[in-house]
């Protein structure tokens, strides 16, 4: 049976990652027996489409202290993270990948930042090992554009393997947003935090999840949701573009004053600043539509992600039922292994 008192949870997102899963155990397992913690590792299974559930629940077998949680379908890595955030016990808790280019080993360190009274310790890049020059520098692009945009200082070449204490956690807790970016969500909560350098390392097997699309979506995601200058920045490209056009007007009509000839009377300008117009209108209305599509995202008041099953979850190893707004769903307990026929449940609802 679990224990009352968990010290640390270490939350890892799960998609096709089944060649993986072995060596991640035994990497994190041998780190977390050696900092003589009670402790618990969830594992969140994003819809896979390999045996990586099976592979959760060998697991789950083999040690109670793994808990796994099967999401109903792929819903990303940002609410995989959450949904493990919100069943998390631990009086601290350690986020990373499973990819194994966040180190287990770093977690010591985290840990050790976090008991000198830290509320959020997170992993610094200092080198990215097997990654591409172009996702390194439109990585770096990324951040820097990132906190221009946006009045927080989110840090510097960071992704979300980061220790955060348990009054960090009940602040993501209630913060429902579909549209998650959950690195400036907590640079947002505040409290003390601290950088942890590391040199990341290769993936481990497989081929990174993150297509240039998604690594687009991502970015929109953290800059509309901590920051309204897009919209500013729309509004200024209408200034620049109705006095660029009275320039381009005065400059015609001084050059048919000074007796200027060869031009079709009227189709150069009107070709000219009807592209300019018509593009900067694009523009304009995609960015509003950035925003009125997260809106119309929220508003919707769906939850954020649908269970379909969980193990070695019982009433002592769930949450607390009510943390800042958060609730969790009455009567939803783990299924005993072996597993039962999966179910659908929900995600905490969100105030």
């Amino acid at each position: 049976m679990p224990p009352d008192r968990i010290e640390l949870s270490v939350v890892l997102p799960i998609h096709n990652e089944e060649r993986l899963l072995a060596e991640l155990y035994e990497r994190l397992s041998k780190v977390l027996d050696g900092m003589g913690l009670e402790y618990e590792v969830i594992l969140v299974n994003d819809g896979s489409r390999d045996r990586s559930w099976d592979g959760i629940l060998e697991l789950c077998r083999a040690d109670a202290r793994v808990r796994g949680v099967d999401l109903s379908r792929n819903f990303g890595h940002q609410v995989a993270i959450t949904a493990g955030i919100h069943l998390s016990r631990g009086e601290a808790v350690v986020v990373m990948d499973s990819d194994l280019q966040d180190p287990p080993e770093l977690i010591p360190e985290l840990y050790a930042r976090y008991r000198e009274g830290y509320d959020v310790a997170y992993a610094q890049r200092r080198a990215r090992a097997g990654e591409t020059w172009f996702k390194k520098t439109t990585a770096n692009f990324f951040y820097r554009l990132l906190t221009r945009l946006t009045n927080l200082p989110i840090p510097l070449d960071t992704g979300d393997f980061r220790l955060m204490s348990r009054r960090v956690v009940e602040g993501l807790r209630a913060m429902g947003e579909h549209s998650r970016f959950v690195r400036g969500m907590v640079t947002w909560i505040g409290f003390r935090q601290i950088a942890v350098p590391y040199d990341r390392q290769p993936r481990g097997a497989g081929e990174t999840k993150f297509s240039i699309f998604r690594m687009v979506r991502f970015a929109l995601d953290g800059i509309t949701g901590f920051s309204h200058r897009p919209l500013q920045i729309a509004s200024h490209f209408g200034i620049l573009c109705a006095l660029a056009s009275l320039a381009f007007m005065g400059f015609f009509v001084l050059y048919w004053l000074a007796g200027g000839t060869g031009l079709v009377p009227g189709w150069t300008s009107l070709i000219v600043v009807s592209l300019f117009l018509g593009g900067v209108q694009l523009i304009a209305i995609g960015i509003l539509g950035e925003y009125v599509g997260r809106v119309y995202e929220e508003v919707k008041r769906r939850p954020l992600y649908l269970l379909s099953d969980q193990v070695n979850f019982d009433e002592r190893s769930q949450p607390p039922s009510r943390l800042l707004g958060s609730e969790r769903v009455p009567g939803r307990s783990a299924t005993p292994l072996p597993p039962a026929a999966p179910r659908i449940g929900s995600s905490p609802p969100l105030n």
